[in-house]
């Protein structure tokens, strides 16, 4: 096995040597372009198919185990503790967990901040602040000069103490501590904000953790959740609460950049809201935040995407209010089943959609492609071309419907008004969240991407209920497929249900 060495590679942590996988880290990517390394699709998108001759950068996000042996067709994050597992039981290594504990220097010249309780004596050295004179409270009197140096310093009144241990004449520390001790249990506190017995509350502590999502700066995950994570494992091992992790889940949110720049006041490149709002309003603004970018990645400021998405909602309105008459009075989808042909595409996309979005919202914040997802829902609404037909209006009216509510949570105000002028009372906050129909979704034909080799070479339109039998009689027969056969021996087949065959040849 060739062994290269590059700078991104950290000696001091863990052993200093580190797995490279091209295709699916930036990186490395970039390490295999330059010294032309071979590439290997081991992690394929859903629904797609990557082919690592037409990459042009690294596939990071989750998705379906290919060219892994016996962990194909797993999803990529399952199958981490899957592979750790087995190479465990293959004698080939262990799981572990590196740690790089440092001593932190928590000390602060500055007025804001818990004191440190301490008080220094030429008699005793220095002194803890007893416990019932705690907590240790800052002077409402410091004065802040602008000449630097800690303000406390300059409060006579708070300095001058006696000694707790022997009376005499005493100075207190003036220093305060780093605003991360504050940050790293306030979580703790907040359950019981009240609470005078003690810095917590356990019980309250007992019913409110952990915290279910925690959301911050790329920079938290070096700082805060480190602090945050060893002061909860330190109270625990003294027994103030009995959890052993602060927080459930992390999502680190982007930047917006313009001009390729971070935003920011001091470079002078600030989108000003307002200005947004009195031109677009706040919906669009809103919209077009969601829609740009996942909320983990940086987003790159557009004009021209804040004019899409301003020309989207417009479009949308328009769409509800030329049909808004022959749907208010229309009944609900009773009998599902009697919809075929064009309605019943529809009803398919319409449940397809509020599955997505549903799932894109709640469980990966994924808003960008929820709200994509709606604007493929407006141009199948589009398109139905029984829309104008009275028989059709409770299939038309549950898709305006749902795309009114499933809006709602990006676009709170123009879906307000379109809620109301689809004939609903009571409010869009009082609606209930749509339900998606596992039967309406049901494709009636899959297609199935052919893979030779772990690359594309062409596709397969099969029944629904197809076997993997049948899958694979019709992906053997495929023209485009038989091309990259001839002459080669079939190794192996390996099926993902529903998605794609890999056929391994030698």
């Amino acid at each position: 096995m060739p062994i290269y060495l590059a700078n991104f590679v950290l000696p001091e942590y863990g052993t200093g040597a580190v797995m490279a996988v091209p295709t699916h880290d930036q990186r490395d990517f970039e390490f295999a372009q330059k010294y032309d390394l071979p590439l290997q699709v081991v992690i394929q998108p859903e629904g797609k198919t990557l082919d690592s001759a037409a990459m042009t950068a690294a596939f990071t996000d989750e998705g379906v185990m290919v060219n892994s042996g016996p962990f194909d067709g797993m999803n990529s994050s399952e199958s981490k503790e899957k592979i750790a597992d087995y190479l465990e039981k293959e004698g080939f290594g262990k799981k572990t967990v590196n740690y790089r504990l440092r001593d932190w220097g928590i000390s602060r010249q500055r007025y804001w901040g818990n004191p440190i309780p301490i008080i220094y004596c030429d008699s005793c050295g220095a002194v803890p602040v007893p416990e019932s004179d705690l907590p240790v409270v800052l002077p409402m009197d410091a004065k802040f000069s602008g000449e630097g140096g800690n303000p406390l310093a300059k409060v006579s009144t708070f300095v001058s103490v006696a000694c707790p241990t022997c009376g005499k004449p005493a100075r207190r520390e003036t220093d305060t501590m780093d605003t991360f001790v504050q940050s790293s249990w306030y979580f703790l506190r907040y359950c019981s904000p009240r609470y005078d017995q003690g810095p917590l509350d356990r019980d309250e502590a007992e019913y409110w953790m952990s915290v279910d999502q925690y959301i911050g700066g790329i920079e938290h995950a070096v700082l805060h959740l480190l602090y945050a994570r060893f002061f909860t494992k330190a109270l625990r091992d003294l027994g103030f609460v009995n959890i052993d992790e602060p927080f459930v889940n992390l999502l680190t949110q982007g930047m917006v950049i313009k001009d390729g720049s971070k935003m920011s006041k001091s470079k002078g490149n600030v989108v000003d809201p307002d200005s947004l709002i009195k031109v677009y309003g706040a919906d669009t603004a809103r919209l077009f935040s969601l829609f740009a970018s996942p909320p983990e990645r940086d987003l790159e400021w557009s004009d021209q995407g804040v004019d899409g998405s301003f020309r989207f909602l417009n479009r949308v309105w328009k769409l509800v209010f030329e049909f808004a008459p022959l749907v208010r009075n229309a009944g609900s989808v009773k009998n599902a089943a009697s919809f075929a042909g064009d309605s019943g595409k529809l009803r398919r996309v319409i449940h397809k959609t509020i599955k997505k979005v549903t799932e894109d919202v709640e469980e990966r914040f994924h808003f960008n492609t929820a709200i994509a997802a709606i604007m493929e829902l407006v141009n199948s609404i589009s398109s139905f071309e029984s829309k104008k037909d009275p028989s059709c209006a409770p299939v038309l009216k549950e898709a305006l419907e749902a795309v009114v509510l499933l809006l709602a949570p990006f676009v709170p105000h123009i879906t307000e008004e379109l809620w109301e002028g689809l004939g609903n009372k009571g409010g869009i906050g009082s609606a209930s969240w749509p339900v998606y129909d596992a039967e309406a979704i049901v494709e009636d034909e899959l297609t199935i991407v052919v893979q030779v080799n772990g690359k594309l070479r062409g596709k397969v339109t099969v029944d629904a209920a197809a076997s993997e039998e049948q899958v694979r009689s019709a992906a053997l027969a495929d023209e485009k497929v038989v091309v990259h056969l001839e002459g080669k021996t079939v190794r192996k087949i390996v099926y993902v249900p529903g998605k794609l065959l890999n056929i391994v040849v030698a």
